[in-house]
């Protein structure tokens, strides 16, 4: 009779899969916050005085 190779136990296989989603998780954050940091957008046109009329917004304190 033929010996069956030994398999690992299953719970190394759960830690496994738990450790590559903890891992892909904290990179995709990683990646954001990196993003988050290095982009600086440019202006955009925007409403530049007061006005009264619904739906019209402005920026808060412009920068341009």
């Amino acid at each position: 009779m033929a010996e069956l190779a030994p398999t690992r136990p299953r719970r190394f296989r759960v830690l496994w899969l738990l450790a590559a989603a903890v891992a892909l998780f904290a990179g995709a954050n990683a990646h954001l916050v990196y993003v988050a940091i290095s982009s600086e957008p440019g202006c955009v046109a925007h409403l530049k005085d007061k006005s009264g009329a619904p739906g019209e917004y402005r920026a808060a304190k412009s920068a341009c």
